[in-house]
């Protein structure tokens, strides 16, 4: 009853916001008629679509595209107003990919901002007396800090493939953080929820908590003038507004105070990466997305490659069949993300092997279609063919053929709890994302090695995959997700439930999940998904949770923001497992 409650739930209230965010007019209705056999309608567009975890972020993206700006200025907009809107993931104190599909070009860009260690940073630091990782240490301290990267990584997108100034797309960041903004239902509760990480430091509670403290309800309204004289800084002087000066001086001492490493030469030498993007085929359509530090982009079209080996949609979506080969390819896939993946500037990964259409030949023969296998039993390939890491996601797609799919993060909701004292913005807790110790879990339960261990300057291996995919050259769907270790197969199911299952983007993001990770051996399972299929499962040696009460446990897997381009029009689709999320068209 719980499972048909939430589906229900799910269904009620994507039907109000379709009403609210689309206008039934002659363009709506021609461009709906193809999508009447589903439940789940897009948001539609004619010049252009922005998808966000947070509706007011996604209409800053489309008011740009509104006033002529293009995909790049638009989602740079939108990621500083994630900052303000969306303080448990949105972040200029944190770090992402960004991937860049631009009009007439067959390449698609891949921005690296992602975190990097301190320079004073080393391997054990995270180690107890007892050799032991301490993970207070590794995730709810200063320490746990790497230096931010968001907002070199924003502007450098910004000054080489955007059209408007620094001034024209963090206006609206600026006068929601100065003139306050309504706090919506999702970011009371997600306040609240967190008070224990955020009463750690004094300066957090002052920034989310009211002057008795008592916590934001809805429709409070939340001002942030000091993030507002940050965002200001950026706005007149760039990256040195936030690397070199007065918010440089802030950031080190809040280390200093804290115990953190991060120091004013880190922040001056932090650099954003341009790198090649991991590009797959799946059923004639080009994949792209994002190389290491990601783990995503390997990941997933290593997935694809061995489930292209099957029909799955002779299979029928969420059989058991179906969930079955899907779990045997996330599985062998995290088992290789244990040892193979890390920075590629510290380590050489072999991209190209593990994306090898042969190899995952050789993956799709070790599995049985009628018994699961255990995970014990699998390991990181001893030999490879030959070869020559709470975030948020938005999707953004421009009249004239330029796309972007932006992931970024501070690790946890609200990172490690602190924030910049004078400069209102919270830091990362990335750190803990690098192998404290091989062979040890970190918070979300992945394991790591000598790849991804700590080492100065260094970025720590990432779950994040926002992802570009083409048909015909041209881009066709964008898409990526929060989640932690589930981000990769979020986004794997969003591109299985398009090309297999013909789905459009609202289905396609709304539709149950289902998660593996090689260790722990566990399949997790959102409502909707017979209890008929996972008692199949279980019977073929697959392990799935069971609640108190004896009935399969089930849980939430990530917040996908997708847009689909097809005939003519573009399609938005703001997953419904976020109550904040919104997709506005142009």
């Amino acid at each position: 009853m719980r499972a048909l409650a939430i589906v229900c739930f799910l269904f009620f209230s994507y039907s109000i916001a379709a009403v609210a965010q689309t206008t039934p007019d002659a363009t709506g209705s021609q461009a709906f008629a193809g999508y009447d056999r589903s439940p789940f309608h897009p948001v539609v567009g004619k010049n252009g679509m922005v998808s966000a975890q947070d509706a007011i972020a996604a209409e800053v993206g489309r008011d740009i595209l509104a006033k002529g700006g293009n995909a790049i200025d638009a989602a740079v907009a939108t990621g500083f107003a994630l900052a303000v809107t969306h303080p448990q993931a949105g972040n200029i104190g944190g770090g992402g990919f960004m991937m860049i599909a631009l009009a007439g070009s067959d390449d698609v860009i891949a921005l690296d901002y992602r975190e990097m260690a301190p320079s004073a940073a080393s391997r054990d630091m995270f180690l107890g007396a007892d050799g032991e990782v301490d993970n207070k240490k590794a995730q709810y301290s200063h320490l746990s800090a790497g230096v931010p990267g968001s907002v070199m990584g924003m502007l450098d997108a910004l000054d080489t493939y955007g059209t408007m100034s620094r001034r024209e797309v963090m206006a609206p960041a600026i006068r929601l953080a100065d003139r306050g903004l309504p706090v919506s239902y999702g970011m009371a509760q997600s306040i609240k929820a967190s008070w224990e990480e955020l009463s750690a430091d004094p300066s957090s509670l002052e920034y989310f908590f009211k002057s008795d403290g008592s916590a934001y309800a809805q429709g409070d309204v939340l001002k942030q003038k000091d993030l507002g004289r940050t965002l200001h800084l950026i706005s007149k002087k760039g990256a040195d507004g936030f690397y070199k000066g007065k918010t440089a001086e802030l950031i080190v001492a809040e280390m200093e105070k804290g115990g953190g490493l991060i120091t004013l030469f880190d922040l001056a030498n932090y650099k954003t990466v341009t790198r090649k993007a991991v590009k797959g085929t799946y059923r004639g359509h080009d994949v792209y997305s994002m190389p290491p530090p990601s783990s995503g982009g390997v990941h997933v079209i290593q997935m694809l490659n061995i489930l292209e080996g099957y029909d799955l949609k002779s299979m029928g979506h969420n059989t058991a069949d179906y969930i079955h080969v899907l779990v045997e390819s996330m599985r062998r896939a995290y088992a290789d993300r244990s040892k193979y993946l890390g920075d590629p500037d510290y380590f050489e990964v072999p991209v190209a092997a593990l994306t090898d259409a042969a190899y995952a030949d050789h993956l799709r023969n070790t599995i049985s279609k009628n018994r699961a296998s255990k995970s014990i039993e699998i390991r990181p390939a001893a030999k490879l063919p030959y070869e020559s890491p709470q975030t948020t996601h938005y999707s953004v797609m421009d009249k004239d053929g330029n796309a972007v799919a932006v992931t970024t993060t501070l690790n946890f909701s609200f990172g490690g709890g602190y924030t910049v004292d004078g400069a209102g913005f919270l830091l990362n807790n990335e750190m803990d994302d690098f192998s404290a110790k091989p062979g040890a879990p970190n918070g979300y339960g992945l394991i790591g090695g000598e790849a991804n261990k700590i080492e100065p300057g260094k970025r720590p291996l990432s779950s994040m995959t926002p992802l570009i995919m083409k048909k015909d050259g041209q881009p066709f769907f964008v898409t990526g997700s929060p989640g932690g270790s589930t981000i990769i197969t979020v986004v794997l199911q969003n591109v299985l439930n398009v090309v297999d299952f013909d789905m459009n983007a609202m289905e396609a993001v709304t539709v149950p999940r289902i998660h593996h990770q090689w260790l722990p051996d566990v399949v997790i399972t959102e409502p909707g998904i017979s209890d008929d299929t996972l008692h199949i499962l279980a019977g073929r040696g697959f392990i799935l949770p069971k609640n108190e009460k004896g009935g399969f446990a089930h849980t939430t897997l990530g917040r996908a923001n997708a847009i689909m381009y097809k005939d003519g029009y573009f399609y938005g689709a703001a997953d419904l497992r976020s109550p904040t999320s919104g997709a506005y068209g142009h």
